[in-house]
């Protein structure tokens, strides 16, 4: 009895110890999706730069948090619409994404078997978006800025990932993210803003969408090999 309660005690340890933890970049752009600018889904245009941590609970599933810079930007002189490229408006908006949530890998990824070297992935979770407050007027097509906001976000996203060595992962992804906000074009401002103009779809929130690379360092802690020898 002793004897088993023994291979448990070393079974769980070797469990927890069998976890792994990825510090890395993400390098790659952004786009926007709205009532201003081109209507394309996936059509990065401006730089996003980040950080991204892992605790990776499986060889399945992992909890994740990023940290991503970028810029959006639409310009209706971009878009196929023929009322959009007559109306003539632009914006750029500075924004910093905080996310967390948990990724999952469709076949088995564990960084101590290197057999298994390759996986596609989901990601979903929830994003803090802080972000420029942005408004028309009407003596300019081109948004200002008054102040900054937040807004929550629900990231999606789907990728690959594969071990370039002992301790590297690579992966690609493209990521969405709904924001629940209608104001990062400036098209729906807060009522405070004198002089605002407002237009486009104020039933429909923006959408956002990061493309890019990862590259992740993982510190791996071995499990343990003699539960059940």
């Amino acid at each position: 009895m002793r004897t088993y309660l023994f291979a448990i005690l070393l079974c769980s340890i070797g469990l927890a110890n069998a976890q792994t933890y990825e510090v890395g970049a993400f390098l790659g752009g952004s786009n926007y999706i709205g009532d201003v600018g081109s209507e394309a889904y996936i059509n990065p245009n401006q730089l996003a730069i980040g950080g991204l941590g892992k605790w990776n609970l499986s060889s399945r599933y992992s909890y994740r948090v990023s940290l991503i810079y970028s810029e959006l930007v639409g310009d209706d002189a971009q878009s196929s619409s023929n009322a959009r490229k007559a109306r003539g408006l632009s914006f750029s908006n500075k924004m910093l994404e905080v996310s967390a949530g948990m990724e999952f890998n469709f076949t088995e990824f564990d960084l101590h078997d290197f057999s298994k070297p390759f996986t596609p992935y989901l990601y979903g979770g929830v994003s803090v978006l802080m972000h420029d407050n942005l408004y028309y007027d009407s003596a300019s097509n081109v948004a200002q800025a008054d102040g900054n906001k937040n807004a929550i976000a629900i990231p999606m996203a789907v990728g690959a990932k594969g071990k370039i060595g002992q301790h590297w992962v690579l992966g690609a992804e493209v990521g969405a993210r709904y924001a629940i906000t209608d104001n990062l074009d400036g098209s729906n401002p807060t009522a405070q803003i004198s002089d605002a103009q407002r237009f486009g779809n104020v039933y429909s929130d923006d959408w956002y969408v990061f493309t890019g690379i990862t590259l992740t360092y993982t510190f791996i802690r071995k499990p343990c090999y003699v539960c059940f020898d």
